[in-house]
């Protein structure tokens, strides 16, 4: 019996073998297909910025990365995404960070009592330092995602109600109250009296007209690009009670597809524009306010006075907090050194 191949057979293996190869290189020459999703609209500032992001990252891929947006919760919801994110069902988010509360407990740490009502640049300080790494961490290894880079400010969260003005947190006593999920905003409704209700953003409009709660807790640019004025919403305590944050997260699953000079362009990007993206998102608040306003919603600002004495009220259970909010006892230190003397 003759062992090896025929010339014929010899042609036909080559054949295949070029055919096959030629089949890897067009599949190695296909994009990496980069889907964000996002739970707000596309007006929102965060979608904005995203948006910009996305368009640079395929332009500077020269193809390699094919990027796709996905608004108003058309993929998942903030409060779904991190599992999505786990599963490989989505390669790009940039949730709420009190929508990690669930699996990152760290990521409460906004509403610590010693944040309430601080300025940008303490947040800053505290989530671009070690806290904010911290957090980070833990995403890396219970989320299976990476961050790209600092977080991109929300700006501050206030409270809204539809029937009852309201000028004082006392104001708020019985009310029920919509939070956008963690157990640090339940918390702050049950320390002013009032009945903390969790509903995702995308449900918030018609639930607020159907008078399923009395207010919610959101921002300006948040309630404004919603037209919340449309559901009822007619008066606004400005107490900047926490500085919100989203996390800029890439799924581990699509994060290893990139090369290292893929990643690095990433993260290079996302470093040289998060500057303008903070200044935007806190130009779109100021704005969104205006708005609002000038669309009958009326506005009470507390004193700083105030609002340190409310604060101070507040970080008498400091301690308490941190441990219902399960925030880790290095956390808290890193915290409370960094909000410094105005806790």
């Amino acid at each position: 019996m003759r062992h090896g191949l025929t010339r014929r057979q010899f042609g036909s293996a080559a054949l295949a073998g070029v055919a096959y190869g030629s089949a890897r290189s067009v599949r190695a020459d296909e994009p990496l297909q980069l889907r964000c999703s996002l739970d707000t609209a596309p007006s929102h500032g965060r979608n904005i910025s995203l948006g910009d992001y996305l368009k640079k990252v395929e332009a500077a891929s020269n193809g390699r990365i094919k990027t796709e947006l996905f608004a108003s919760g058309q993929l998942f919801a903030d409060l779904d995404v991190g599992k999505a994110l786990v599963q490989g069902q989505v390669e790009m988010a940039c949730p709420g960070s009190w929508t990690l509360t669930g699996f990152i407990p760290d990521a409460d740490l906004f509403q610590l009592p010693s944040l309430y009502g601080q300025p940008a640049e303490i947040v800053h300080k505290i989530i671009d330092g070690p806290a904010g790494q911290a957090v980070a961490n833990s995403i890396q290894q219970r989320l299976r995602s990476h961050v790209v880079g600092p977080w991109l400010d929300l700006g501050y969260s206030n409270w809204y109600t539809t029937a009852k003005p309201i000028s004082t947190l006392a104001d708020l006593k019985g009310m029920k109250i919509r939070n956008s999920g963690g157990a640090g905003q339940a918390w702050r409704a049950r320390y002013v009296g009032a009945i903390p209700n969790t509903t995702a953003w995308p449900n918030v409009p018609l639930a607020l007209s159907q008078g399923t709660f009395d207010g919610l807790v959101t921002t300006n640019e948040s309630s404004a690009s919603a037209k919340l004025w449309e559901a009822g919403v007619k008066y606004c305590l400005e107490d900047h009670q926490y500085f919100g944050e989203y996390v800029p997260m890439v799924s581990l699953t699509f994060w290893n597809k990139l090369s290292a000079g893929d990643q690095k362009m990433m993260t290079d990007l996302w470093a040289q524009n998060i500057g303008t993206y903070r200044a935007n998102m806190g130009a779109a608040q100021t704005k969104a306010r205006q708005t609002m306003e000038s669309h009958g919603v009326k506005y009470v600002d507390p004193t700083p006075a105030q609002i340190a004495d409310w604060r101070k009220g507040m970080v008498a259970d400091q301690e308490q907090v941190a441990k219902e909010l399960k925030i880790a006892p290095e956390v808290l230190k890193l915290v409370v050194a960094d909000a410094g003397a105005a806790s």
